[in-house]
């Protein structure tokens, strides 16, 4: 019994599974963490590739916000014929997929609803690169940066740069599965000068 006791004691026969058991939780963790990177990496070019997939739709496309390539400044009195339009009088519009904010003295007579099939259009757009993408991750802001003239006959009277944002996404790593904790991602955004901002169809 003695000598059985002591053979036991000495066999190290079993160290390699227990170094083996040891490791194990480490190298899994390494690798989950190079997939978890892979991806990362791979979300967050899709985001990058469908913003600007989405602001170079938006800018050929329908205006999401109503009325505003429509819109005469001159005739209205916001402006003089031929001339740019002022950024006192439209300074800018955002839009989320629920409504359309105004800024200046000229958006009490524009028509700030929002366009819901232009709207949609560009969801359907984006969500060919990045099938994640929920209206509700999307604003799209026009921006008077001087571009336009006041009465123009062929086109809207202000060329806005239009920038599309993608906002609030969450990544969900593999590792982080059992502490059920996602990553937030940054905003991402493009823009763009506004083309002729009608049709329904882009390259």
């Amino acid at each position: 019994m003695k000598r059985l006791a002591f053979n036991l004691r000495g066999d190290r026969r079993g160290a390699t599974a227990a170094e083996f058991a040891l490791v194990l939780p480490l190298m899994l963790l390494f690798l989950l963490g190079i997939l978890d990177v892979g991806r990362l990496m791979w979300t967050w070019n899709q985001a990058e590739k469908a913003t600007q997939t989405g602001v170079r739709y938006a800018v050929a496309t329908n205006v999401v916000a109503n009325n505003l390539s429509g819109f005469s400044f001159a005739t209205t009195g916001y402006g003089t014929q031929g001339d740019p339009v002022s950024t006192t009088a439209f300074t800018g519009m955002a839009c989320t997929s629920t409504s359309c904010t105004c800024t200046g003295t000229a958006c009490n007579s524009i028509n700030t609803s929002l366009n819901n099939t232009a709207f949609t259009n560009l969801i359907n757009r984006m969500n060919d690169i990045f099938p994640q993408i929920a209206a509700a991750n999307v604003t799209v802001d026009y921006t008077n940066v001087g571009l336009g003239f006041a009465g123009d006959p062929n086109g809207p009277d202000v060329a806005p740069l239009v920038t599309v944002k993608l906002r609030n996404l969450t990544f969900q790593p593999i590792t982080l599965l059992l502490f059920n904790t996602s990553i937030t991602l940054p905003d991402f955004s493009a823009a763009l000068t506004l083309e002729d901002g009608n049709g329904t169809y882009s390259n």
